[in-house]
């Protein structure tokens, strides 16, 4: 069978990149840094999360770069929170808004509610205009469980859209098979996935780019410019700069990807794959 990379046009040996920004919309600082990443950077991709209170001023600003849906279900900040668009008790925590952790969506949330409520975040930004190019999950609560990847597969399905998943190498820690699940129904992900143990992506990019294995990779950043908003409200906001000025200010990465032979593609490519089946 021939690889992902042959299927989108390349030699099998091609080293193909994902330059996403998570969490368009989360705030204004966001929409700030990941349109200037997309649009004057490194970044190839981007995710929205349509609950939050900037969604809405990140379509405004939206050109048709490639953008996909961060399919939210958690609010992990004490201070800056938001919840779902449809009326979902079950997905509310204690203090307003989501809950904060993964384990206590998994604990107390129905899962008719999830899928209603995941369904009408993708509708959502279908109707403000974006031209979705994927899905992947907020904080992974929808890869990590086998009843929530369910609801994640079946919308991947619904709106013919790839998913991000992480590598074959993980499905043994995690405990199901969720590639060949998505296989099955011809659901398109990268081969390899790159996680970072907190924001702020700087030394695995860099580590990344001389590293980089053949077929599709996907890494993410959470790029945002210093303004007083985002120091406000985001605990981890140096990292979040740090990754907006990596992205648009770095010319010595820049240079350093020219020089690799990695090819940067964005999920728009995944997912015409994957609709012209």
């Amino acid at each position: 069978m021939a690889s992902l990379a042959e299927r989108l046009g390349h030699p099998p040996d091609a080293r193909l990149l994902i330059v996403n920004c998570d969490d368009l919309g989360m705030c204004h600082s966001a929409n700030e840094g990941v349109y200037e990443a997309l649009r004057d950077g490194l970044a190839t991709s981007a995710s929205l999360m349509v609950p939050c209170p900037w969604a809405r001023e990140a379509a405004a600003r939206y050109r048709g770069e490639d953008v996909g849906v961060h399919l939210t279900l958690n609010a992990e900040w004490e201070l800056y929170r938001w919840g779902p668009v449809t009326q979902a008790p079950s997905l509310l925590g204690g203090d307003g808004g989501f809950p904060r952790t993964v384990e206590d969506v998994w604990d107390h949330a129905d899962l008719d509610e999830v899928r209603r409520e995941l369904r009408a975040q993708v509708e959502r930004a279908i109707l403000w205009g974006f031209d979705v190019t994927h899905l992947d999950s907020h904080m992974g609560t929808l890869q990590l469980r086998p009843e929530f990847f369910d609801v994640y597969l079946d919308l991947a399905v619904e709106f013919a859209l790839p998913l991000r998943l992480s590598g074959r190498s993980s499905e043994e820690l995690i405990g199901f098979p969720f590639r060949d699940l998505a296989d099955e129904e011809g659901v398109v992900s990268p081969d390899h996935l790159v996680l970072t143990p907190a924001v702020g992506a700087r030394r695995t990019f860099e580590k990344l780019v001389g590293d980089l294995r053949p077929g599709v990779t996907e890494i993410f950043f959470h790029p945002a410019t210093d303004h007083s908003e985002l120091r406000s409200l985001a605990p981890d906001w140096a990292a979040r700069v740090d990754d907006h000025h990596l992205l648009t200010r770095d010319s010595e990465l820049r240079a350093m990807v020219q020089r690799s032979g990695v090819h940067l593609i964005g999920w728009r490519e995944l997912r015409d794959l994957q609709r012209a089946g």
